[in-house]
């Protein structure tokens, strides 16, 4: 409500970014995110609809995968469309919402191509007729260049790559014996490191699938009312969610030189803490 107060003079940028953080923060973050923002797109005041479109553009910018997925459902596309269709609200809704909105859209189908709805939906509002032609974009980008490709991690060991290529080079047996063996240690030491980035990988989502069960049970939890089998349920979810956070520091320990995987373990290891302390409190 404050990010896009109708009263509000200019944006207000402390209220955006506040609720780009809370959505971070909260399990169900995305998907009750997307749901107050198609509230305020559709709504009939231009600078309010102008202001939750910027508040949308802002959060697809700052709050990764989780959110881009909300969004590239269509159930929330369908909100969108609702808004620049004339057979819904778009006869209605002023040009500039209209425009901002398929801006975005085809913003969004350069920067994210693998979320396949969007552009479908795109496409579809193309065929409809409802766009023309691709609308120009502003320079500011409105949305960051994928992160480069991860070049092979096996030749990042400088020193390493230097020696193999010196003994590539060579043209005596017992050096290029001596590069075969070193490209086999190089070869093992990646295998090594894509099977610890698979273990946290599975471990994260095994957690998220417990935390997130064990919270709705929770939440919706009432004394003598909730039947035997969901009460056992319940206190099997909270003894696997307590056997995970030793297996979580292990991974945290072992993932000390990779600041992004560090975080995601943390914010694990965060959700975790709170859905065991919530089980002792109410159950």
């Amino acid at each position: 409500d404050k990010a896009t107060n109708p009263l509000n003079k200019d944006l207000d940028w402390d209220g955006i970014n506040a609720f780009c953080e809370q959505l971070n923060k909260e399990l169900e973050g995305p998907p009750l995110a997307t749901r107050l923002l198609a509230h305020k797109i559709q709504s009939p005041q231009e600078w309010e609809a102008i202001q939750a479109l910027t508040v949308l553009e802002s959060c697809m910018k700052s709050c990764g995968k989780r959110f881009h997925d909300e969004v590239g459902k269509f159930r929330f596309l369908n909100e969108l469309i609702k808004v620049v269709s004339p057979k819904y609200l778009g006869s209605r809704t002023p040009e500039k919402v209209k425009s901002k909105i398929l801006e975005l859209m085809y913003s969004w189908t350069l920067g994210l191509p693998h979320e396949v709805k969007i552009s479908e939906a795109y496409q579809m509002l193309k065929k409809q007729g409802i766009v023309k032609c691709d609308p120009k974009l502003p320079d500011d980008a409105p949305f960051p260049p994928p992160p480069p490709r991860p070049k092979n991690i096996i030749f990042d060991d400088e020193e390493k790559s230097k020696i193999l290529a010196r003994l590539l080079k060579s043209s005596h047996p017992e050096d290029l014996r001596a590069a075969n063996k070193l490209i086999k240690e190089m070869v093992q030491e990646d295998q090594k490191r894509m099977e610890k980035i698979s273990k946290r990988v599975n471990a994260i989502e095994e957690v998220n699938n417990n935390v997130k069960l064990l919270t709705e049970m929770v939440t919706n939890y009432s004394k003598g009312e909730t039947t035997e089998s969901n009460e056992d349920l319940m206190k099997e979810l909270y003894q696997r969610c307590e056997r995970m956070r030793p297996m979580l520091f292990r991974l945290a320990s072992d993932t000390e030189d990779n600041d992004e995987a560090l975080a995601e373990i943390l914010q694990a290891n965060d959700n975790l803490t709170q859905v065991i302390n919530l089980y002792k409190q109410l159950v």
